[in-house]
């Protein structure tokens, strides 16, 4: 793999790195049959995701499949060889019509789901965390189904403990997403043991971008002189590229019944110091504000680290990376995360 990059000039550049393969990645998808399909490829991650998985195999049809609501994703994918097929997920009849592996496609990859505004809207909440993966499981049971998932689905730990392992039982605090999020896994593992589907879990905590995420969110704070709570003191947080290589390369990954595995950074990284860090490099010091809490949201990656090594991005480079973007006022996606919230009300 080349070196990494010192900066990032614009979107088209920052894009173009999220997506780009490693030869591991093209070793494992060469290593399963039939072609790729993205359900919810609008997202954040999506884009990217579909895009890298293309270049891993160009051979392949990848197709993402949206409701396409942002202006000119469909064409901006299209450019870069993902086929896009608009389509209303919550829709059965919609999901049937969609390519299958009589279609040649044996690999679905699941993205959809619904965080922000779950409190205002708790039934759209559990249709599209719940509901929907019960339809995607059972109208693809012949595929292999990676489906992203949460660190959400976890209680709160020791914040100088090694994390949450996947053999942590799945109760998390009170709130519609968290518990909405262990029903989505519960339906893709009912589909699983029904019907023999092979697949994963992707348990993902935070993927970093420089136009969004806990490092951009807290990057924002301190070069704004906006006040910073502290009280979710840690987070977990991996490079987006990182995360799409590793939830890509699950495809050559899955058990049966689908089994869960832990995607993000190796080291529980402190709120405080990361301000301080970028505090240093805008010059400026942070207001910080509330105490740490002993326990947050954290994940023991040790099985991802066995199955794909670390991520090639540190976070030493992540945090240089988002002070320049910030710095020079490039495009945010203006999507806070929420990390600080631990009522579960998003």
């Amino acid at each position: 793999m080349p070196a990494l990059p010192s900066r990032f000039d614009d979107v088209e550049a920052l894009e173009s790195f999220m997506s780009e393969p490693t030869p591991a990645l093209v070793a494992d998808l060469a290593a399963t049959d039939g072609d790729i399909m993205v359900l919810g490829v609008g997202g954040k991650m999506g884009p990217t995701l579909a895009r890298m998985a293309r270049r891993a195999a160009p051979d392949r049809r990848v197709i993402g499949v949206a409701r396409f609501s942002e202006p000119g994703l469909a064409a901006s994918l299209e450019r870069h060889g993902v086929e896009c097929i608009a389509c209303d997920l919550l829709d059965r009849a919609a999901l049937e019509r969609l390519p299958n592996v009589d279609h040649g496609v044996r690999n679905l990859v699941f993205m959809a789901g619904h965080k922000f505004g779950a409190a205002d809207n708790a039934s759209l909440t559990w249709m599209m965390n719940v509901g929907v993966p019960m339809m995607v499981a059972d109208t693809f049971r012949n595929m292999r189904i990676v489906s992203f998932s949460t660190a959400c689905v976890y209680p709160f730990v020791a914040v100088d403990g090694p994390g949450a392992n996947e053999r942590t039982p799945a109760i998390p605090p009170p709130g519609d997403y968290a518990n909405s999020c262990v029903g989505r896994e519960r339906m893709f593992e009912y589909g699983s043991r029904k019907y023999g589907t092979p697949g994963r879990l992707v348990r993902l905590s935070y993927a970093i971008d420089m136009r969004y995420g806990v490092l951009h969110d807290v990057a924002s704070a301190v070069f704004d002189g906006t006040p910073l709570d502290l009280t979710m003191g840690h987070a977990d947080v991996i490079w987006q590229g990182d995360a799409n290589e590793q939830s890509l390369r699950l495809l050559a990954h899955c058990t049966t019944p689908v089994t869960p595995i832990n995607v993000t950074g190796p080291e529980h990284v402190p709120i405080r110091w990361l301000a301080l860090e970028f505090g240093k490099r805008f010059g400026r010091a942070p207001l910080l504000t509330g105490q740490e809490a002993p326990t947050a949201w954290l994940e023991d990656t040790a099985e991802a680290q066995r199955l794909f090594g670390k991520p090639r991005v540190p976070v030493s480079r992540m945090i240089d990376w988002v002070a320049d973007w910030i710095e020079r006022r490039q495009p945010s996606l203006g999507k806070p995360t929420h990390f600080s919230t631990r009522d579960g009300k998003y």
